[in-house]
């Protein structure tokens, strides 16, 4: 059974604690996990680009010299492609990339990096955190004591706290978000996850159920 460490809000090693078989001790499916990653980044697509055709940009009307005699080659209008401010060929278009994944295959990928990150001991766990006021300064600290300063850190907690969400947001390297809305891709991307203990109970009620 694999576990994780847990640390108090100065830092200090606590204990340890052993982690859900069904979220963290699973053999990692990874057509999904792949399958998951590229609908991810597909949805990121906003798919506005668009350019102009030679319909649409401005000029046209009068053929701009006559057929014959000019000694230069025939042109029909001034918003060919062929010409400096002219409309575009085959210009891009305004597309939707949205992809759908089942649900299942979701919780599958999610599942799969989660015991991925674990199988590799890169889970730490922060008893509680508790904030008067934001501070970044003492959360930098935990973070450097716990052994993650400077590396990517995906930190996840429970519910809404504006003192914590104020306090790691400037931290760089750092994604904060709560447990409920954690992703694959964003597993995939950090070199530790930490989480507080309300975040990991989060975490196994709704996706170990």
């Amino acid at each position: 059974m694999r576990s994780a460490v847990i640390f108090d809000q100065e830092g200090n090693q606590k204990d340890t604690l052993a982690l859900k078989e069904e979220l963290f001790g699973q053999t990692p499916h990874l057509p999904s996990v792949h399958q998951y990653v590229k609908a991810y980044q597909s949805n990121q697509r906003q798919g506005t680009v668009k350019k102009k055709n030679r319909m649409e940009v401005r000029g046209g009307g009068a053929k701009p010299w006559r057929q014959k005699g000019t000694g230069r080659a025939r042109a029909g209008s001034n918003t060919s492609p062929l010409w400096v401010g002219g409309g575009r060929a085959f210009p891009p278009r305004p597309g939707d990339y949205h992809v759908e994944m089942p649900r299942k295959m979701k919780r599958k990928a999610l599942i799969s990096a989660l015991s991925s990150v674990a199988s590799e001991s890169r889970v730490k766990i922060i008893e509680k955190v508790s904030l008067e006021a934001p501070s970044t300064k003492s959360m930098a600290e935990l973070f450097d004591k716990i052994g993650v300063a400077g590396s990517r850190v995906l930190f996840l907690s429970e519910g809404q706290d504006d003192n914590l969400r104020r306090s790691v947001r400037n931290l760089k390297g750092l994604v904060h978000k709560r447990a409920c809305l954690v992703n694959p891709y964003d597993l995939l991307t950090c070199d530790f996850l930490v989480m507080t203990r309300k975040a990991l109970d989060s975490l196994t009620e709704v996706f170990a159920a």
